[in-house]
Parts: C-alpha cells; structure tokens; sequence
C-alpha cells in the first residue's frame, strides 16, 4: 500500500513538473554563444518576419509568462504588408521554422499554428487528465499547501491579466498615436506607455527616408498605421545615450505640449548589429535652425515661437510636488537645432540626451564626471572658463537660460518687421570660426565679454525691443543675476496680450 501511495505521489510530481517546465528556444535577439534562451514555467517561443528594405528578416526568441498574457499583441497573423508576427508555440526550439512574407502566407501560417495549437491542447488534456485521477487518491494530505499555492498564484495573474488587459486596450487597431498618447497622459502615471506597448509599436515600424544626423546617431522618418513617426537610431555603442535619453523623456509628468511627444524605445537587431531605437512625434518642418534658414517669421510669429520654447523649458526646469511629481530637469544643451518647429506655429524642446534631473529629497544631480557638455558656441562663460558651481542645481539651469537667449537672438534677425530682415546667422558668427573651439569662445564670452549684436532698429517694434531687453538679461555674466524661464515667459506672454488690446 505504502509503495503504491509512493508512485502515485511521484506520477503526481511529475506531472505538474511537465506543466511548469521551462522552453529552450532559439533566441537571435540574445547575446549568448549559443543564441538559446529560456522562457520560465509557463512561457513560450515565438517568431517573427518583418520586410526591411525589401529584404525579409526574421527575429526569434523567448515570451516571458507576462507577455503571454499579452499574445494578441505578439502572436498573430497580421494583414499589413510589412511585418508578419506569428506562430507563438510550447515546445522546444518551436520557433526554428522559416517564416516568408508572400501572398497566401498569412493562411498557410494560419493553419499552421491552429494545428499546432489543436495538438497542444490535446496533449495538455492527455497530460492533466491522467495525473487528475491519481491527484484525488492525495487530496486530503496537501490541501491545506494546494489551497494556499493556489491562493497565491490567482492573486499574481489576476494582477497580470488586467496589465494585459490594459495593454490590449492601448494597442487597438483604431486607435491612432494622438490616442494613445492622450491615453497615456491619463492613465494617471504620465511616466510613458507599457514597455510592451511602445516594443509592439517600435518593432511594426517601417522606415522611409533618412532626415538628419545627430550626436549620437542618425534620424528617420517611418510610417506606423499610416502615421508619420520620427525615429532616432542609436549604435550600440552609444547604448548608455540611448538608455539615459529614454529614460529622461519617461520621467514622470514630463509630457507638456512644448516638449517633444515620447512614443517608445526598442532595440532591433539588424542581423549584423543591434541597433537602438528611440520613437517619436514627427514634426515635417524640422528644426528651428532648418525652419530659420528656409523662412522669415512675423512679428506674431516670433512671439508665439518664443512663448513656447520658454514653455517648454519652464516645465523642464519646474519641480512638481506630490506622489506623481516631477523633478527639476536642466537640458543642458539649448540650441536652434533641438527646437522643433511643429504645424500649427509653436515649438517644441527636443533631445533630452544630455539633461540632468534634480533630487530634492537628497539634493544631488544625476551628472557625468565631464560637465563640458553640450555645443560650444552655446556655452555659458561659466562653463567655458570652468567656474561653474557642480553641486548647485540653479547653475545648470542658469546656463539653460543663457543658451535660450542666444536662440532668441537666431529667431528675432529673422523677424520681418515692414518687410524689412536680417539673413539667417549663428551666434558669434562674425566673432568665431565656423567651428569653434572651447578657447575661441572663451576669449570672446569670458576675456572680451562680448555678445551678439542688438540692432538699433530693433527700437522702433515693440516686441522686437522686448526681445533685445530680454536677451541682455539672459546673457549676464553674473549668471545669478539672469532671468528664470518663468519669468521669460510671462514677460514675453505680456508682449501677446499689450498687442492684443491695441488691435
């Protein structure tokens, strides 16, 4: 009776092992010698084909038991001529299959993973059947430890189906980007979209035109839904870039409509190297510097321009209070070229690779050990000549506002006042070499003390007169004694409403 009882127990054990083991599948997206992966108890293995350049690529690897919750974002059988996710499986190395992209490929799959998933329920059934029958003979030794277990494990997935739900939600097939981003912005957590989110949409991207080159890599235009995307690639070798700029742009309450809307950050693996993606909102007119040099702007223009660039950094700069708040951020590298000229005439602040955020509870900022960061003729005579206070959060703003006055001084030459403008230059131009080194900007900002040239004529426009005034005092030496982008703001918010009742 004894060794009966002993091999029901052990048929038992064996069972519920078979359940919860974990896959080995074949994993191109990991970095082993072997390129294998394990799923964990309940997860599986997928595959995929996506259409690059005319050129079919296929990814392989792991689904965690999370992400299986979430497999009508992964495993299907898309319609869309770019991309084909399909063929999630729970067997060993499953995911080894040659995927194509061809007329009647969908079906052929299709039929495929329905057979797959037909024998897997069946063995499922043959496997939890058998065991079921021994399991009663049992039932009253562990019940108290089964119910318990039990307990534990409906109250953990209950919590992941619901993420999963939520993920579903997002993901719908008529739900553009401008939904999703209000939806994000009101889920109540206003630090991004689901990591699953922002990797489905990222990974359905497909790519159109190269539209510029930046510190760390080079920008796109894509296409998801029909939708114009801007896409920043990143090498692997700039990994710590890529991860540190997401990971501002993800910070909580950061979205404001003066900052560049954040989609989604993935990794990609091209075949030969990993590349890594940052996605987000696609602005046709490009930079400001871009926008300057095509066009002039009126009188209206130019305030509504600048309003919104000290917007944007206003928010960076403001500390929020609360258990959703947000930290004070510097940017660190204010310029014409990473201010976005969007459709409807305002502005937005871009590329937040180099920001820095302040903790108030500690008093301390996250900063590289090089603090000569940023572009040199931006740079404030504090940074040039090395007296900047490292450990004073105020100084790195203070240096945002210097740098903010120099761009008002790119966007006012290009205001036309009675048809009457200046071509478009860059600061320094006429004092500095087209490519300046750190000592040329010294001799000029910190020896000579010079700075761009105001124009008499300025005088006789009232918001251009504001503008010169401003920009004096976003320039002073004594960088205690500059302006707040606050208090920018409202005296250029003042220029709006003065014109507004003279009309």
């Amino acid at each position: 009776m004894t060794r009966t009882r002993t091999m029901e127990a052990a048929l038992i054990f064996l069972s519920i092992a078979h359940l919860t083991a974990a896959l080995r599948c074949v994993c191109q997206l990991c970095t082993t010698t072997n390129h294998t992966c394990d799923t964990g108890a309940d997860g599986a293995c997928w595959s995929s084909v996506m259409l690059v350049d005319g050129m079919e690529k296929t990814d392989r690897s792991c689904m965690s038991p999370a992400e299986m919750k979430a497999e009508n974002v992964y495993c299907f059988s898309s319609r869309m001529p770019n991309v084909v996710k399909r063929n999630c499986c729970k067997t060993d190395f499953c995911n080894n299959e040659t995927l194509h992209i061809h007329p009647g490929s969908f079906d052929n799959s299709d039929n495929k993973s329905k057979k797959a998933t037909t024998w897997g329920r069946l063995e499922l059934a043959l496997v939890i059947l058998v065991p079921s029958c021994l399991l009663c003979v049992g039932i009253v030794v562990g019940v108290f430890a089964i119910l318990g277990q039990g307990c534990a494990y409906n109250r953990t997935h209950k919590q992941d189906a619901e993420e999963a739900l939520g993920d579903q939600m997002l993901m719908s097939t008529d739900k553009c980007l401008k939904d999703l981003i209000y939806d994000m912005s009101t889920s109540g957590s206003g630090s991004g979209l689901p990591l699953l989110v922002q990797r489905t949409i990222a990974r359905t991207i497909v790519l159109q035109e190269s539209i510029g080159k930046g510190r760390f890599g080079e920008v796109w235009r894509g296409k998801w839904r029909g939708e114009d995307v801007a896409v920043k690639i990143f090498s692997s070798r700039d990994e710590r870039s890529w991860f540190r700029e997401a990971e501002i742009y993800q910070t909580i309450m950061l979205r404001h409509e003066n900052i560049l809307g954040f989609i989604g950050a993935d990794n990609k693996d091209n075949g030969s190297w990993t590349q890594l993606w940052l996605v987000s909102e696609y602005h046709e007119h490009g930079s400001l510097f871009d926008y300057l040099n095509r066009y002039t702007v009126s009188v209206e223009g130019m305030i509504v321009y600048a309003v919104s660039i000290a917007s944007g950094l206003a928010h960076l700069h403001m500390e929020i209070i609360g258990t959703q708040g947000k930290p004070a951020i510097a940017h660190r590298d204010i310029k014409s070229k990473n201010v976005l000229v969007k459709k409807n005439g305002t502005a937005v602040i871009a590329d937040l690779g180099l920001a820095v955020k302040h903790d108030s509870n500690t008093n301390t900022i996250d900063i590289p050990s090089n603090h000569r960061v940023g572009t040199k003729r931006y740079m404030a005579p504090e940074i040039l000549d090395e007296t900047i206070n490292m450990r004073s959060f105020e100084t790195f703003k203070r240096a945002d506002i210097y740098a903010l006055g120099l761009v008002f001084w790119e966007l006012a030459r290009r205001c036309s006042v009675r048809g009457l403008h200046e071509d478009f230059q860059l600061p320094y131009y006429d004092l500095v070499p087209s490519d300046p080194s750190i000592e040329d900007m010294r001799k000029v900002v910190c020896d000579q003390k010079l700075r761009p040239n105001i124009p008499n004529q300025w005088q006789s426009c009232e918001a251009l007169r504001v503008m010169g005034k401003l920009m004096r005092e976003c320039w002073y030496a004594n960088a205690a004694a500059r302006l707040t982008a606050l208090r920018v703001k409202k005296t250029i918010s003042q220029v709006i409403v003065i014109k507004d009742i003279k009309d």
